[in-house]
């Protein structure tokens, strides 16, 4: 760097790696985008290029839309809350509507039954107490994943008038049932996708979620709370399968199993040490469960492209693995999809591939794993001593997808989970399946 005034000149490299620690100022905590400063940053500033991949990381949630006869009452009792607002008992909602209705008004909730209505009522009003002391039920993304989940467990069909969510349930592939509970075709479906920060140096794909970033390593996009985010919405179809809970409980309480979760505890500290210390108490570590399903999705959708007509990058995946807990039922599920900005949405390539060639598919997507092009090598990989990644048995050959199709950046991969490898031939899930 020179000066064309003094002639004054000094190298770059004073800036970069231990002498920029020394020479560089502290941090002053200053946002650029916003032309704001932090209060208290006592971090020793680091230089990074200009055109770094690593300066600038988006953290976007995205949610499918469900239309359901809960939303539309929602959306009802939110309009006339004016009057229903008034009641303080399902008696007094009763008087209230009855005399409303009966001069021709609260039309709109003719064929509502009271209890749901009140029950309605209840849910917008923690709502409106939870946005009031400025909390939000969304900023959890598992929170938009349950709502998911709890309808494409549970529906038999959904065809109703919303050409934007279409559901078409079809029977397990025949060899393959004692895994599968059921399987959905998403004939269509529509996601919304919000851009909510931004992160520098570590990548959303490190967290749990990327709208599980913790608030100390997500730059906001405004210097207030705003009451929206740039969002856009896409369309297209899916596959979603549903695996048994009793088999996936088995499958979790074998020993080999769960010496594998210590082993995968283990790697997940590792890697967080090497990266960033002050990660390894903020960042949980997934169960195996996810790794399975996981590990399945990549599989699954590197089977898909083949025959589809969409190429890889344009499937993606949404993983629903969780554990019972007081709060919130088990879930174990994976849905592939891909989508498109049109407002036509795609034209049902992936779905053609699930109504009676499923059972063929997912048998291909098995068999191609069992022996990797990389192999030795890929199927003796563990993360536990190198600590530069977080994957088992996978490569770009077997399990690795695009990264705009992946959830969590190609980690959390074991191919041993599914079908026997060289390495371990007693941890997967589908050996009957595939003998």
């Amino acid at each position: 760097v020179k000066c064309d005034g003094c002639r004054a000149m000094r190298i770059l490299a004073d800036a970069l790696g231990v002498s920029g620690g020394q020479n560089m100022p502290g941090c002053r905590g200053r946002h650029p985008h916003l032309r704001s400063f932090d209060e208290g940053c006592d971090r020793q500033m680091k230089t990074l290029l200009l055109g770094a991949s690593n300066s600038w990381f988006s953290i976007s949630l995205s949610a499918l839309s469900i239309p359901t006869d809960a939303a539309g009452l929602a959306k009802v009792v939110e309009q006339n809350w004016t009057a229903l607002g008034k009641a303080k008992s399902l008696e007094g909602l009763e008087a209230i509507v009855g005399a409303m209705q009966s001069v021709g008004q609260l039309q709109d909730l003719i064929g509502y039954e009271l209890p749901k209505i009140w029950e309605a009522m209840g849910t917008l009003s923690r709502i409106a107490q939870k946005r009031a002391q400025g909390e939000n039920e969304a900023d959890n993304p598992r929170d938009l994943k349950t709502p998911e989940w709890e309808i494409f467990a549970t529906t038999t069909a959904f065809t109703g008038p919303d050409p934007d969510w279409q559901l078409r349930p079809i029977p397990p592939p025949a060899d393959f049932t004692d895994i599968f509970e059921r399987v959905i075709l998403a004939e269509r479906l529509r996601e919304v996708r919000g851009l909510i920060g931004f992160t520098r140096i570590q990548s959303p794909g490190d967290f749990t979620d990327s709208g599980e970033v913790p608030p100390e390593f997500r730059a906001p996009l405004s210097r207030q709370h705003s009451t929206w985010i740039p969002a856009m919405e896409v369309r297209g179809e899916g596959i979603f399968l549903h695996f048994k809970e009793t088999t996936l409980q088995a499958w979790e309480q074998r020993d080999v199993i769960q010496q594998r979760h210590i082993q995968v505890k283990e790697a997940h500290k590792n890697w967080l040490n090497q990266r960033n210390p002050d990660l390894v108490d903020v960042i949980p570590c997934p169960d195996m469960r996810y790794l399975l399903l996981h590990s399945f999705a990549h599989a699954l959708m590197r089977q898909f492209a083949l025959e589809c007509g969409y190429n890889a990058a344009s499937l993606q995946e949404r993983i629903y693995a969780h554990m019972a807990t007081p709060e919130r039922p088990a879930q174990g599920g994976v849905l592939i999809y891909t989508t498109a900005p049109d407002s036509e949405g795609t034209l049902g390539g992936l779905v053609s591939l699930g109504a009676e060639r499923l059972n063929y598919h997912i048998h291909q997507a098995l068999e191609a794993l069992q022996i990797c092009a990389s192999d030795p090598l890929c199927a003796d990989h563990s993360p536990v001593d190198d600590r530069v990644s977080l994957h088992w048995a996978a490569c770009h050959a077997c399990l690795f997808s695009p990264e705009t199709s992946c959830e969590r950046g190609n980690k959390f991969l074991d191919r041993a989970l599914l079908i026997p490898t060289l390495s371990q031939e007693d941890a997967c899930l589908f050996t009957a399946a595939i003998s």
